[in-house]
């Protein structure tokens, strides 16, 4: 089931520098629109959706079913402060967040330790891109 995305979210992933075969870690996905347009992009790449919300994955995967391309996506119920890589998967070449709370500023303890989590998910020389302004943040 393709979703339509909105012209500002299809803004983000146009901007995103996604190529064949790469992973991507979508945190706050919610229902999983922008994880199904990137993989529709990375051909046989992985992109991983997480969300702290239970329904938000579950609508995902229930949009992802029967999709051709659901083989390259998943989801995951895990808040980013609280996200670790499973002991045999392997690390991301970027990660992107859009309009999620723990990257916007007020709570900074969560914040340090979601960076955290992201730095040890992603490979070397990996990107974290988090849209408030859609600024750019080294983990």
């Amino acid at each position: 089931m393709k979703t339509k995305l909105s012209p500002r979210l299809e803004k983000i992933v146009d901007a995103l520098p996604l190529r064949e075969g790469i992973r991507v870690l979508e945190i706050g996905c919610g229902p999983g629109s922008a994880a199904r347009e990137v993989a529709r992009r990375i051909g046989h790449g992985h992109v991983l959706g997480i969300d702290r919300s239970v329904s938000a994955i579950r609508q995902a995967g229930r949009h992802s079913a029967g999709e051709p391309d659901s083989a390259t996506v998943s989801f995951r119920t895990v808040a980013i402060e609280d996200f670790q890589l499973d002991e045999d998967e392997e690390k991301f070449d970027l990660a992107f967040a859009v309009r999620v709370g723990a990257f916007d500023g007020r709570h900074p303890e969560i914040e340090d330790r979601a960076l955290t989590r992201v730095k040890l998910a992603l490979k070397a020389g990996g990107k974290l891109y988090i849209d408030g302004s859609f600024r750019f943040q080294q983990p």
